[in-house]
C-alpha cells in the first residue's frame, strides 16, 4: 500500500448511496478524492461512476482497495452485515 503524504488524498470506500450517503459521496468525488463505492442496489451506484468512483463488487473488495471506508446504511443489521457478513467489510481490511 502506498504511504499517504500531505499532498495526496487518500482512497476512501463509500458504502450505502441512499438519501445521505449518494451526496456525501459525490462530494468527496468532486473534492477529487479516488474512490470505491458499492450500494446493494447497483443502479445507485451510476451517478458516482459518472463522476469518476470506481464500482466495488462486494465490501470486502471496496475495503481491500482503500485506506479509509465509510458506511452510510440506515439499520443496525444491516451495518452489522456490511462490516461483518459474508463478504463484508472485515473480510477485506489491509493492514
Amino acid at each position: 500500500m502506498a504511504r499517504m503524504t500531505l499532498s495526496t488524498k487518500p482512497r476512501v470506500g463509500f458504502l450505502g448511496l441512499g438519501t445521505m450517503g449518494a451526496p456525501m459521496a459525490a462530494n468527496l468525488a468532486r473534492a477529487g478524492f479516488p474512490l470505491v463505492v458499492w450500494n446493494r442496489t447497483a443502479a445507485k451506484m451510476e451517478p458516482l461512476l459518472k463522476l469518476g468512483a470506481k464500482a466495488g463488487r462486494s465490501p470486502a473488495h471496496v475495503a481491500s482497495e482503500v485506506e479509509a471506508v465509510v458506511t452510510m446504511v440506515s439499520r443496525p443489521d444491516d451495518v452489522e452485515q456490511v462490516v461483518l457478513g459474508a463478504d463484508g467489510v472485515i473480510e477485506g481490511i489491509q493492514p
